[in-house]
């Protein structure tokens, strides 16, 4: 790829004034709802129940609801038609429905490589690109055949994606850095970048102004050096100026201190009306919206209009055409909100899905997203801050007991005890740190809190058992890099690692690769793997639990102070004395079958090979 960051700002702003100036169509930017181009039909994907919604704007009630597959993302309308395109996330494919048929029709769909997220189309229907959030790719598909006709190698977790008005650009978001990328349709090629702050993070959406060159991204600021709820997490609106010169081209807006408003937390989507005039951002864990007036003065961009007070875990916002309403994804109360765009009044509730959740682990769900009363007390952070749908955010945090790399929580309930250094053997003991200087809550239990590796937790609150289920809710997807069978050179790999030559087994062993599993807190087991003294803020090692492998193709950074940044670092750099496996002895070539197997995990089942215990078997 070629990258040319700052072209002549005569050719940029002719660009951009025709991108902006073509009329605004369906599914321009992603997002877990869309509005038909006549304003006719809503769709909504259901990430929980694996379904769509189509609901009739003139009715407000949902028509039908079609099965689509695990974890469906993004959803949009190809042009002015109502087919659509939908990345179901967990099943690594897009897609494509007629929104009008009826649900016994067959879809059908693309396989993709990994992880699609954002859909977007051109206006007339016939291209959508879509984001593949692990390797960090656009694809472009043809919606007649069906058929991937380009890749595009954009940079690391792409999720975010808009398309310009006249059907010439792409901007995409990096889910880590919040970086924004320009990708050039008719070469393919990244032509400019808008690089974030290095405390910008959990980026997974943009959208377009359809009147000024501006885009807009909703992210949160991740201070990995503070250590308590005032300090670490805060809720950003990034507005970036596609024609600017340097210096100009990126303003970031802390939304709650800038409007002196109540304190909001994890903003997750934003949509800009068709005339350009309102913006609104929904907050995932304090179930606000901010209703603001688009500022046309390049310095302050956006004024608060009014915050709004919405359901549980609103995931999405769009207006209608007309801009007489807005929609709101109340995600977990599994329910659409209309509010008239004028009085702000809420005007309609669309039941959109039934609950498909255990309503313990509902409870859990609704408590591991809040920032609010009674997990936190300052509405700073909620545990999604971090580990937002159970995943990493790619951080390493400044701990009091030293650097600590974020972990996936998938297959947590296998591999109790819990943290690098072990000292939680139940979800239960996290009552410490909803009532500690992180979230400075008031806590899930009434009267006595056991200590950490003490008599249990569980069982003293309701809720806190339900927060528990949920955090242990989270399974691991199958690696892409075997779903077609170990490769020659994984298989390779999958002998040294089961060698005595390597002792890799000797820890990670079991189904899911880890000698950690739920036992008495004087039975845990620690190891020193000589990375405790690389660290010397260090209070609690050298010896540290052994996180699963599943899934650590896409987890980096690796270690438990997160210093090395690549499977081979792990292997090498930070193996010098053999104490992490025995590893200096291998070459090149072994080292890198060694790291093809490591990336094809989990390439099964991991419930089926043992013997791993789930926690409460």
């Amino acid at each position: 790829m070629s990258f040319v960051f700052h072209p002549p700002l005569r050719l940029f702003v002719l660009v951009a004034t025709l991108s902006v100036a073509a009329h605004v169509a369906a599914g321009t930017s992603n997002s877990l709802m869309d509005i038909s181009a006549d304003g006719l039909l809503l769709a909504c994907s259901n990430r929980d129940s694996g379904t769509v919604s189509i609901v009739d704007l003139k009715t407000r009630e949902t028509l039908r609801e079609i099965s689509v597959g695990k974890k469906p993302e993004g959803v949009s309308f190809l042009g002015s038609s109502h087919r659509l395109a939908v990345a179901v996330y967990g099943m690594d494919k897009v897609v494509f429905l007629d929104a009008d048929a009826d649900t016994s029709q067959k879809l059908a769909a693309t396989k993709v490589f990994d992880e699609p997220y954002g859909v977007v189309s051109n206006a007339s229907g016939s291209t959508v690109y879509v984001t593949l959030d692990f390797p960090g790719q656009v694809i472009e598909i043809d919606t007649s055949s069906l058929e991937i006709k380009r890749e595009f190698s954009v940079g690391n977790f792409i999720r975010g994606i808009a398309i310009t008005g006249g059907d010439d650009r792409l901007l995409v978001t990096e889910f880590y850095t919040s970086n924004v990328k320009a990708i050039d349709l008719k070469s393919g090629d990244v032509v400019d970048q808008w690089q974030g702050a290095s405390t910008d993070n959990l980026a997974r959406q943009i959208v377009l102004n359809p009147k000024r060159p501006k885009a807009y991204l909703p992210h949160i600021r991740s201070r990995i050096t503070a250590i308590h709820g005032s300090g670490s997490i805060f809720p950003y609106l990034t507005i970036v100026d596609t024609i600017a010169g340097e210096g100009k081209r990126r303003t970031r807006i802390p939304v709650d201190s800038a409007f002196s408003t109540p304190i909001t937390s994890n903003p997750w989507e934003v949509t800009i009306s068709a005339d350009g005039r309102q913006l609104y951002v929904v907050f995932s864990s304090t179930n606000d919206m901010f209703v603001c007036n688009v500022v046309d003065d390049d310095y302050r961009e956006v004024s608060l209009r009014r915050q709004v007070r919405l359901g549980a875990n609103p995931r999405a916002v769009r207006v209608s055409p007309d801009l007489s309403t807005v929609y709101v994804y109340e995600a977990l109360d599994f329910n659409v909100a209309a509010y008239d765009t004028k009085s702000l009044r809420r005007i309609a509730d669309i039941e959109v899905t039934d609950n498909p959740l255990d309503n313990e682990i509902l409870v859990g769900k609704k408590l591991f997203y809040s920032a609010l009363a009674p997990m936190a007390s300052r509405r700073w952070i909620a545990c999604s801050s971090c580990h937002p749908d159970g995943e990493p955010d790619g951080r390493t945090w400044h701990n009091p007991e030293g650097l600590r790399n974020t972990q996936s929580m998938a297959g947590m309930a296998f591999t109790h005890p819990i943290h690098w250094s072990a000292d939680r053997d139940e979800v239960q003991d996290f009552e410490h740190t909803i009532r500690g200087l992180l979230m400075q809550g008031r806590g899930l239990i009434r009267g006595k809190v056991q200590p950490a590796l003490g008599p249990p937790n569980k069982g003293l609150s309701a809720q806190l058992d339900a927060l528990a289920a949920y955090s242990n809710s989270h399974k691991v997807a199958l690696s892409p890099f075997s779903r077609d069978g170990l490769s020659e050179k994984a298989k390779h790999g999958r002998d040294l690692f089961l060698s005595a030559k390597t002792k890799c087994a000797t820890c990670h062993t079991g189904g899911f690769f880890s000698d950690s599993t739920p036992r008495a807190a004087d039975q845990i087991v620690r190891h020193n793997v000589g990375t405790g003294d690389d660290d010397p803020t260090e209070k609690m090692g050298p010896a540290y639990d052994t996180p699963t492998l599943l899934g650590i193709y896409r987890t980096a950074p690796y270690l438990h102070h997160g210093k090395a940044e690549t499977l081979e670092e792990v292997l090498t750099k930070y193996n010098p004395d053999d104490h992490h496996g025995v590893t200096s002895h291998l070459t090149k070539s072994e080292q890198l079958s060694l790291v093809e197997f490591l990336k094809a995990l989990p390439f099964e089942d991991p419930l089926l090979t043992g013997p791993n215990i789930r926690v409460g078997d």
